[in-house]
């Protein structure tokens, strides 16, 4: 059998910050992987190019962080997202910022990052064992024993960072919930969160129309980002980052034209009278969506009654747009819901039931927008649970 100080299941990037933070306060830690290689589903974030963080305010983190953001006080005060920014760059990694306050690297390629965490863990002499799944967790005489198919482990700290069920096939199948029930911690229920939108909308007619900074509603909630229509309904930030407050069943509204004021559109439609609807609406929008809008009302902007010039403008401003569902956890990005927070101690992340058990990332009952904001939260919770509280 193989001790260590302090062992880690998960390699992505709350584990591969943890075995760094663990290791830098110069404790022996092992990092277990069931993947071949560490961080797969960081891979596949950004599109490929992994937005590494968000260089925004805690204001902006919080507003970025609807589940449980709170929560996280405590965590940010320790090592935030200045302090990951910082991380990258001291060691060798060149970052830019794009729109919304997105970091990236400038080399556009998750590869950067994920290298950058894996060189920094073998430097700071901490051990990586991939392609090896843990299949038991069990606590004996204050020490934890972990078993993979051929080997055992133990450890006085064990931290479990293996994310939550959303795309399972990057190795998120929710075995971390099962050793939450194993040492019989509450688990708050899970659902999809950063899901695209399945509506009752007309899919084909729009269809690949993407629209920048729009505003999609729900009730209190008013996000102002991208948004794409699909075959199926509604994708793209706007979309899922609504998706945290929805079901299935609500009608949504879309302001097409935040910049733009009702008053301000309806002088727009005054200065456009001589037009057809549908060519004065392409001054605006995309050509597919001005004839979508257009096709039921009269051709010309001078035929359109005061009433049918309303109804316009309100669609443009306020169309309705039933949801029927969100993708499933399978399809979503983020998984809502994990270890309850009140059985966590938020300076440490470490059970309030289980000395020596701590959790970070996904695996916990925190879930953020995209843009930078869930790999801030599995950074910064890996970092905290790896290091030594005093």
């Amino acid at each position: 059998m193989n001790t260590y100080d302090t062992i880690i299941i998960g390699g992505g990037p709350a584990g591969m910050m943890a075995a760094i933070s663990s290791s830098y306060y110069g404790n022996q830690t092992l990092l277990i992987e069931k993947n071949k290689r560490l961080g797969k589903k960081l891979a596949g974030t950004g599109g490929g190019r992994c937005n590494v963080t968000n260089n925004g305010t805690i204001d902006d983190l919080m507003e970025g962080i609807p589940g449980n953001g709170r929560f996280l006080y405590s965590v940010f005060s320790q090592f935030d997202n200045h302090d990951i920014i910082r991380f990258f760059e001291e060691n060798g990694v060149a970052l830019k910022v794009e729109d919304h306050g997105r970091v990236f690297p400038k080399t556009d390629k998750s590869k950067t990052i994920i290298d950058a965490l894996a060189h920094k863990i073998n430097e700071l002499g901490g051990t990586v064992l991939t392609n090896t799944e843990v299949v038991s967790v069990k606590k004996i005489d204050n020490l934890f024993h972990v078993k993979s198919a051929t080997d055992e482990f133990i450890c006085g700290k064990l931290i479990v960072t293996t994310g939550g069920k959303a795309y399972p096939s990057t190795g998120s199948t929710g075995f971390g919930y099962e050793i939450a029930r194993h040492f019989k911690l509450n688990l708050t229920e899970l659902e999809a969160a950063e899901s695209p939108l399945l509506t009752d909308f007309p899919h084909k007619e729009l269809q690949g129309i993407s629209l920048d900074d729009v505003c999609l509603s729900y009730q209190k909630h008013h996000i102002t980002h991208d948004l794409l229509f699909t075959h199926f309904g509604l994708s793209g930030p706007a979309a899922l980052r609504l998706s945290s407050f929805i079901k299935g069943g609500e009608i949504i509204t879309l302001d097409l034209i935040p910049k733009l004021s009702t008053e301000e559109l309806h002088t727009f439609l005054a200065e456009q009278r001589e037009k057809s609807l549908k060519n004065a609406l392409k001054v605006i929008l995309p050509e597919r969506l001005a004839s979508f809008l257009a096709q039921s009302f009269p051709e010309k902007v001078k035929q359109l009654t005061p009433q049918q010039e309303k109804e316009l403008v309100d669609n443009i401003k306020e169309l309705p747009i039933k949801v029927t569902g969100k993708m499933s956890l399978a399809k979503s990005f983020v998984t809502k819901g994990g270890v309850d927070l009140k059985e966590i101690n938020p300076k440490t992340l470490e059970s309030k039931q289980v000395p020596g058990l701590y959790f970070a990332g996904e695996v916990l009952d925190i879930n953020a927008h995209t843009g930078g904001f869930n790999i801030t939260v599995a950074l910064c919770t890996g970092w905290v649970a790896g290091s030594l509280h005093y």
